[in-house]
């Protein structure tokens, strides 16, 4: 029998030759540096008063999603209108437009970041938790599609975090304003899957948030420093509903920005390979797109230069650095690229990134290559 050259050379070269190279990778082959960077990074456009210099900065750093932050009543047709401006700018690589993942916070009660003319105004997820599953399935269906018809492909929503009765409104980032859709993971699991199964019906990708839970903390990350959760293990009840929205597909997790001293007490969720590779993907499995809560205007992570922000959360195993103030992504791109040119690794893990990201993109219907 006669061996070929090339398997002789590269055992690997013949199979690897069969594997179609999907859209994501071709698109990814045809990227420079900088727009592979930029892919990983979410800045934010304030959709009641647009600001042309931070559009234009994201543009030039190549900067793939928006986050659409700040009340607007604008309306679905107003927002449409703003999300293609954006949309129009988008990168294009190898004649084939890359489009923007466009999120926002679309949660209810008193976070729903877009009303007006063409949405729905959303009760709070514990009035959402009382509903049946079914009756809120559909419910998310019909705002998911108010999002579409907006522009905006990425909720950052549902909250998955159990806040226990006992804690209630005393816990600041959550239960305080009733983000939560119920005090046990009987409650929350089956509802959080609810919202995210009406989400993927009207075609929105969803987020599960926020990893590994922000219910059993005191303390806003937004708004205090040094935030820590002394309850939470790996195996607490309060990860279940993550499981089993992990189990149903949801396409994106948030990171919180606390410390979980029974899981990794030297390092913020959002700096722990621990949280992330560990306990997200190798326990729980997940495979979709790892994004930060933000790491702009954050108090949590004030301490921590930009730089090491956006560095730390990719080398941790996160894939989208969402920061709310874009005028730090200049810092952080550079900090990441600099990186990337020291160590393999570092550089191997944002390669891997930018992948899932563009194939997210490509499912979402925002990247083609036909």
């Amino acid at each position: 029998m006669e061996i070929s050259q090339a398997a002789i050379i590269d055992p690997s070269a013949a199979p690897a030759k069969a594997a179609a190279q999907t859209c994501a990778d071709r698109t990814f082959s045809a990227m420079t540096v900088s727009q592979r960077v930029g892919q990983l990074f979410m800045g934010s456009v304030t959709p009641s008063a647009p600001d042309s210099k931070r559009i234009d900065l994201m543009r030039t750093y190549h900067v793939g999603s928006v986050f659409l932050a700040g009340r607007s009543k604008a309306g679905t047709t107003a927002t449409k209108t703003l999300v293609d401006g954006l949309q129009a700018k988008a990168d294009s690589v190898a004649g084939h437009r890359v489009g923007l993942l466009v999120s926002t916070d679309q949660e209810g009660g008193q976070v729903q970041v877009l009303s007006g003319p063409g949405f729905s105004t959303i009760p709070s997820a514990l009035t959402q938790g009382s509903w049946t599953t079914s009756q809120l399935r559909s419910q998310a269906a019909v705002w998911a599609a108010q999002l579409k018809s907006a522009g905006v492909n990425l909720n950052l929503a549902p909250v998955a975090d159990v806040v226990p009765a006992s804690l209630g409104t005393a816990n600041a980032p959550i239960g305080r304003y009733d983000r939560e859709f119920g005090h046990t993971a009987a409650t929350v699991a089956p509802h959080s899957d609810a919202f995210l199964a009406g989400s993927t019906q009207s075609g929105v990708l969803a987020t599960l948030k926020h990893f590994p839970g922000l219910g059993y903390v005191r303390g806003n990350t937004d708004t205090t420093a040094g935030v820590v959760d002394t309850v939470t293990t790996s195996t607490s009840s309060s990860i279940t509903p993550f499981k089993s929205g992990i189990d149903a597909g949801a396409p994106f997790v948030m990171i919180s920005s606390a410390t979980y001293s029974k899981i990794d007490a030297k390092n913020r969720a959002a700096f722990s390979s621990t949280v992330i590779q560990g306990l997200l993907r190798k326990t729980l499995g997940f495979k979709g797109v790892v994004i930060s809560d933000d790491l702009g205007n954050a108090v949590a992570v004030k301490s921590v230069s930009p730089g090491d922000r956006a560095v730390k959360f990719l080398s941790a195993g996160g894939d989208v650095v969402l920061t709310v103030e874009p005028n730090l992504i200049p810092a952080m791109t550079t900090a990441v690229k600099s990186r990337m040119t020291q160590n393999a690794t570092f550089s191997a893990q944002v390669n891997q990134s930018v992948h899932r990201v563009l194939n997210a993109k490509q499912k979402a219907g925002l990247l083609s290559c036909g």
